[in-house]
């Protein structure tokens, strides 16, 4: 079995065991981090990369094709987002298993190859994620979350969550003050470092492409969940992970998370779970609105950051959700 990188669609190489997936959007300061990275610390598994680029502003492809060329590079000409990016990403894999990865992550340890001998250590899963780490080495919790539920949207809609983070009962999302460093059965994985069953991912279809960015992975488990899978992590795949490195206005990244949020909770919930888990998403933003707005009054916070007032202001560009 070979340990380099397998050549995509090619008759003479065998099926390689994991295709890492990428989709970039204005990557090109971190990519080269992250491939070197993979080929620096991935020896046992064999593996393919293919990377979407979703007509990224900067050179990321021009990067890629320069200095990548054994990756397949799908430049696709617009932002298909990054459910439907992955999704195409996929249809052009061949691995066993299919690995979805940040662009602004980067190994410091055999992540791949560890996950990979977990998921078959431990088959049946379908989803596995590993633990995620900022660049000071500090623990990075959202490589795994709890699903929402009405008690969880509650208490983000009374601020809860916030004055409480970490808290298992009034931020139960966070999943405690769990450090990620034992092998656990968790709620969701979220697609910075998701190690993915090819019959779990055509069975669910993959992606949602309803959902532009954000949520599609919390969607994605929670079918996965309803189907009888149980993902997994395990602390012996760690990454560094830039968080929202590539997101860019915070405005614009919030109305898009809460756009997805709310699909989320239409889709997920029904009658009055719908009807609370709603109120209590836009209650949530209006006191955190509120208390930019006191910030800003008392001089703490100028105008050009209150981002949930500007939210509340364009509330009926994402409370229908997608």
């Amino acid at each position: 079995m070979t340990s380099s990188p397998a050549g995509h669609g090619s008759e003479s190489q065998p099926r390689p065991d994991v295709s890492i997936l990428i989709v970039t959007y204005n990557s090109a300061d971190m990519i080269e981090r992250c491939l070197d990275s993979v080929a620096a610390h991935t020896s046992t598994a064999s593996y393919e990369i293919v990377i979407v680029d979703n007509d990224s502003p900067d050179d990321t492809a021009g990067v890629v094709k320069a200095g990548y060329p054994e990756v397949v590079l799908d430049a696709t000409g617009e932002n298909l987002g990054f459910g439907k990016g992955m999704n195409r990403a996929a249809r052009q894999a061949t691995g066993e298993y299919l690995l979805l990865l940040n662009p602004d992550t980067e190994l410091r340890s055999p992540a791949i190859d560890n996950l990979v001998a977990f998921a078959r250590a431990n088959p049946g899963h379908g989803l596995y994620g590993g633990r995620t780490v900022t660049p000071d080495g500090e623990l990075d919790p959202v490589s795994c979350l709890g699903l929402p539920t009405v008690w969880s949207t509650t208490c983000f809609g009374l601020g809860l969550s916030t004055i409480f983070k970490g808290s298992t009962l009034f931020d139960p999302e966070s999943l405690g003050d769990w450090q990620r460093d034992s092998v656990r059965e968790v709620p969701m994985i979220t697609g910075c470092l998701e190690l993915i069953e090819r019959e779990a991912w055509d069975r669910l279809g993959g992606f949602d492409e309803r959902y532009w960015m954000y949520c599609e992975d919390t969607d994605l488990s929670r079918r996965a969940r309803d189907l009888g899978y149980r993902p997994i992590v395990t602390p012996d795949a760690e990454v560094m992970h830039e968080l929202g490195a590539s997101s860019g206005d915070r405005t614009k990244m919030l109305l898009i998370m809460f756009r997805g949020k709310a699909t989320y909770l239409r889709t997920h919930f029904s009658g009055w779970r719908q009807a609370v888990t709603m109120a209590m998403l836009q209650a949530g933003v209006l006191l955190r609105a509120v208390g930019q707005a006191v910030s800003a009054i008392i001089g703490r916070k100028p105008l050009a950051e209150q981002h949930y007032v500007n939210l509340v202001k364009r509330r009926k560009e994402w409370t229908p959700g997608y």
